[in-house]
């Protein structure tokens, strides 16, 4: 009798066993997203936002990209320094599995070009209105490099406010006046609406302004890039020349430094491209 029971206690162990086996691996597979790279072939998309920002400033984008079934993450950039910034996005990375697109606005292209090197996995990288610094090159050194950046001015308290950062040897951190972050950062988007994106600004170390970037993963990654011809940030035609030199694929659009604002569709179209053409 008493083996009879034992018998009978195994049995059903091994039923919730089996049971909760299958609950967990239907769960998995009725959770797994659509093209994501469980499937082994449609990259992760990864956003990196760039200073004065935060991922919100992807959510158009992000929003059409999963509409259309693809895995999409947008980590925060914590804008401390090129090299800490590029180490968070590059432990990051690993911890991906399968092919990724990473895409990078703004200062996110010194980003993304340092993160992305020696990283297999990145088949594909996007510049939107962003930085596409070689080794050495600095933030301030390509945003002077052609006129026309409101940035890059003699006196920066005209453009910045700054707060001290505890414990940093004096380094501030920059947040550019809210009074004119709307004309230079979104011009064409809604008052109302870029009013909100100055409030929430996250600002950037100053000390980041005239850090070298690292060996560039351009120069062994295939990129694409999009060019907002109204861009009063990064200069058009200092655009034009490190995409040259990158030999991304480039579209150019009516919009703003925030055209991830202001034009999310012609946003998304680059970074599908990308993906598309990714392999």
């Amino acid at each position: 009798m008493k083996n009879k029971r034992q018998l009978t206690l195994a049995s059903l162990a091994t039923t919730a066993a089996f049971a909760l086996a299958v609950g967990s691996a239907s769960a998995t597979t009725s959770h797994a997203p659509a093209g994501g790279p469980s499937h082994g072939r449609t990259p992760t998309i990864v956003l990196v936002h760039g200073a004065w920002a935060d991922a919100s400033s992807w959510a158009e984008v992000t929003q059409r990209l999963q509409k259309q079934g693809f895995t999409v993450l947008a980590p925060p950039n914590t804008l401390r320094g090129v090299r800490p910034d590029s180490a968070n996005l590059k432990a990051f990375l690993q911890t991906l599995t399968g092919p990724v697109v990473l895409a990078g606005h703004s200062y996110g292209g010194f980003v993304i070009s340092n993160a992305a090197t020696g990283n297999k996995n990145v088949k594909a990288l996007v510049y939107i209105d962003a930085y596409i610094p070689d080794k050495g090159e600095t933030v301030n050194q390509l945003t002077a490099a052609k006129p026309g950046s409101a940035l890059a001015v003699a006196d920066p308290s005209t453009v910045f406010n700054t707060v001290p950062i505890p414990n940093q040897g004096g380094d501030v951190d920059l947040y550019v006046k809210p009074k004119l972050f709307p004309e230079i950062f979104a011009a064409g988007v809604p008052l109302n609406k870029s009013a909100v994106l100055a409030a929430g600004q996250r600002p950037l170390a100053a000390s980041t302004l005239d850090e070298p970037s690292g060996k560039p993963a351009w120069k062994s990654i295939p990129s694409w890039a999009l060019i907002g011809t109204a861009d009063r940030v990064i200069p058009p035609a200092e655009q034009k020349v490190m995409t040259g030199r990158a030999g991304s694929h480039t579209v150019s659009v009516k919009a703003p430094h925030l055209s991830m604002v202001s034009n999310p569709k012609d946003v998304t179209d680059v970074v599908i491209r990308a993906v598309r053409n990714s392999g």
